[in-house]
């Protein structure tokens, strides 16, 4: 009979899972001994960034990835990266190496009786098989769950004796032939109503949230909010890009505070929010939830985000295809004028650093090339980003959605090594950098097309957007990330003059390898909300 380890690699192999993400120990050795030939091992030199390269890659294929972590304390030093992971909805199924069956209760060495709740609340489910013959269900169970509407990271703890067990191949006959799937669409009575109130609305207004950046629904919302003939703001503090940047339709972001939402909505009596929680503030600026007037209706995948929110209708559904069902309820243009665009400031760079972050990122829109991805995790200055950021392709920006640094720089290698084909540049602060600078080495090893551009101000700039005064442990002194980048072998350099920046960004290619940019800016901060 074939063993637990045959089977399940038979299983990862239909699945596509055939890039293991991982940071191997003794746990996981049985698994990972006499890896098959047409699988890639991804290593990582930390598990956090293994986590985050995982994310990463997950979100720009749109299909989940698979990652391997040792042992509880392993699970542990990714988990700042699985609540990121879980708040972008990014379909992972981790795993970690348990101990020896016989060996889990008794308190020995890389045994965590308690495994399974290790990773929560920041997994969708968390499973360990009773006995070997369930690992290859379980792993099945995990897969489909991390897809399944809203999708997000799954954990299963493998014990290392499981592998060389063998399973009765009438209990996995029919795994590999399984397909879940969701329709998400809604019926036709709902689309009427939903279509109605757009009809009476005098001036709607569109909010558009992750759900929106996927290549079945990015066209579609566009699509809808030009036949509406209705501005579209992107929904506060948000991961992804889900609205082209340079649209006329577009208004920018909404302000991370409850004050700020309403004040930006002032004027609209109907707002149609499709694929964000509502809404995920940040800055404590009370006020009413809406402008007086103003109602609301929220259509997207997750049922918790549906129920939680304190105000508006909301309706479960797969924002693509309720786009496309609206598109049909509309078949011409609104009546209604559309809004004139909104200015973008286009900056010009100076001649020497430090730099304006703005200048940096106008730059930025001017010489990148159109299919860049991008991964920003310079918190100090999104407001800036956003202002001057100029995409227009479903996944194409990626931002840690739970705040938690560390996810930039190694998701960056993630997203790259899903396609190779198109250029990354990620934009870091100093001191995001080194949350994840592990990730530095993995992408000098894999030799992936990614510019690094490590904004240096030498602070935690973006505590300094809340107003405080006086607090320790915001200043970074001593941080030489030009240094630290040669030394896990990576090219580097510190870019000072404008000319010398311009030509660097400039040269942002998919043939060229990974190269890391120390860029100083000033320390301007905007208050957030």
């Amino acid at each position: 009979m074939p063993t637990v380890r045959e089977t399940a690699y038979d299983l990862l192999r239909i699945w596509g899972l055939t890039t293991v993400f991982g940071n191997p120990g003794s746990n996981e050795l049985p698994f990972l001994n006499g890896f098959p030939p047409d699988f890639r091992y991804v290593l990582g030199l930390h598990e956090g960034a293994v986590l985050a390269m995982a994310d990463g890659y997950a979100q720009a294929a749109g299909r989940p990835a698979l990652v391997n972590l040792h042992s509880a304390a392993g699970l542990g030093n990714a988990m700042g990266n699985l609540a990121n992971a879980r708040a972008s909805r990014t379909p992972l199924v981790v795993t970690a190496g348990q101990q020896a069956r016989a060996m889990i209760g008794l308190g020995t060495v890389l045994a965590e009786p308690a495994m399974t709740r290790v990773p929560e609340p920041h997994v969708k489910w968390a499973y360990e098989p009773p006995r070997p013959q369930d690992v290859p269900r379980a792993l099945s169970q995990a897969f489909h769950l991390a897809t399944l509407p809203p999708a997000g990271p799954v954990f299963v703890s493998l014990p290392l004796d499981d592998w060389a067990q063998e399973v009765d191949p009438d209990e996995v006959a029919r795994l590999a032939a399984r397909r879940v799937g969701a329709a998400g669409a809604a019926t036709p009575e709902v689309v009427a109503e939903l279509a109605g109130r757009l009809r009476r609305a005098q001036a709607p207004v569109l909010v558009v949230g992750q759900e929106a950046d996927e290549e079945h629904a990015f066209d579609l919302v566009v699509a809808l909010a030009e036949r509406l003939r209705a501005p579209v703001w992107t929904a506060p503090t948000p991961p992804r890009c889900p609205f082209p940047t340079r649209h006329p339709l577009w208004r920018g972001v909404l302000p991370p505070s409850i004050a700020g939402v309403a004040e930006r909505l002032i004027g609209h009596d109907l707002v149609l929010v499709l694929g964000a929680p509502v809404f995920r503030y940040h800055a404590y600026r009370p006020g009413p939830w809406l402008p007086a007037g103003t109602d609301m209706i929220a259509v997207g995948c997750d049922p918790e985000a549906a129920a939680r929110s304190a105000f508006g209708d909301a309706l479960v559904a797969d924002v693509g295809v309720v786009a496309g069902q609206l598109l049909d309820a509309f078949p011409d243009p609104c009546a209604r004028q559309a809004p004139a665009p909104v200015r973008r400031p286009d900056l010009p760079l100076e001649e020497a650093a430090p730099f304006t972050a703005g200048a940096v990122f106008a730059l930025m829109a001017r010489s990148l090339p159109g299919d860049v991805r991008l991964v920003n995790e310079s918190t100090s200055n999104t407001s800036q980003f956003w202002e001057h950021l100029d995409l227009g392709r479903p996944r194409s920006l990626f931002f840690p959605a739970a705040g938690g640094l560390g996810f930039g720089l190694p998701a960056a290698a993630g997203v790259a090594l899903a396609d190779p084909g198109r250029p990354v540049v990620a934009v870091l602060g100093d001191g995001a950098a080194q949350y994840g600078v592990a990730g530095l080495w993995t992408a000098a090893q894999e030799h992936l097309p990614i510019t690094f551009v490590v904004l240096r101000n030498g602070t935690y700039g973006a505590l300094r957007g809340f107003g405080v005064a006086g607090a320790p442990g915001v200043d970074l002194p001593g941080l030489d990330i030009v240094r630290i980048a040669e030394g896990y072998g990576m090219p580097a350099r510190r870019v000072s003059d404008g000319k010398e920046l311009a030509a660097e960004l400039a040269d942002v290619t998919r043939d060229r390898g990974p190269r890391l940019l120390e860029v100083p800016i000033t320390a301007e901060t905007r208050p957030l909300g």
